[in-house]
């Protein structure tokens, strides 16, 4: 194989990365995200949402809570919407709560989105992208990612997209 026809692929590649890391900012400084370190640890997250209400996860112990972390421009993230909202509207009643934490840089785009789909949750906007307040204080680093706070207010999952039904059902069984 000619040495040619590497450079081609390498140069996609590159062009590739270059384009993903000028669209995405760069991560905070480590020493104040708490990702990982938040794990079986109460969360305190506490806002103002895109409808006006306040919002305080802390006021929300004795429900199950998935913290979900999106943007109306990402694909993945739309693309889970449909299993999100039958989970909400199937244990809801039961104690599940939804806080959206969007990634979105234009609140009219978040709104009328929010509005054409039906979500009832709160919404966390801050027009930051990826600098987003809450995002860059827990480590949020990709999204579609969404963890689970338990009745108690600790984080119990980081990981809930695959199994989301299933692990709130576990939490919500949970005394």
């Amino acid at each position: 194989m000619k040495p040619t026809f590497l450079i081609i692929p390498s140069l996609a590649v590159l062009a590739v990365a270059a384009v993903c890391l000028t669209n995405r900012a760069w991560p905070a400084d480590k020493s104040l995200q708490l990702g990982a370190a938040a794990l079986g640890k109460p969360l305190n997250i506490k806002f103002k949402a895109v409808d006006g209400q306040e919002v305080e996860l802390s006021k929300l112990q004795g429900k199950v809570v998935l913290l979900d972390f999106w943007a109306t421009w990402c694909g993945p993230c739309r693309a889970e919407l449909p299993r999100v909202k039958e989970v909400y509207e199937k244990l809801h009643a039961k104690g599940f709560e939804i806080v959206g934490i969007s990634f979105d840089k234009s609140k009219a785009t978040l709104q009328s989105f929010v509005a054409k789909e039906n979500m009832p949750w709160p919404q966390y906007f801050d027009g930051q992208y990826w600098d987003n307040k809450i995002g860059r204080k827990y480590g949020i680093e990709s999204i579609p990612t969404m963890w689970l706070v338990d009745k108690k207010g600790h984080l119990r999952e980081m990981d809930a997209r695959e199994k989301l039904a299933e692990l709130v059902e576990k939490l919500l069984a949970e005394g």
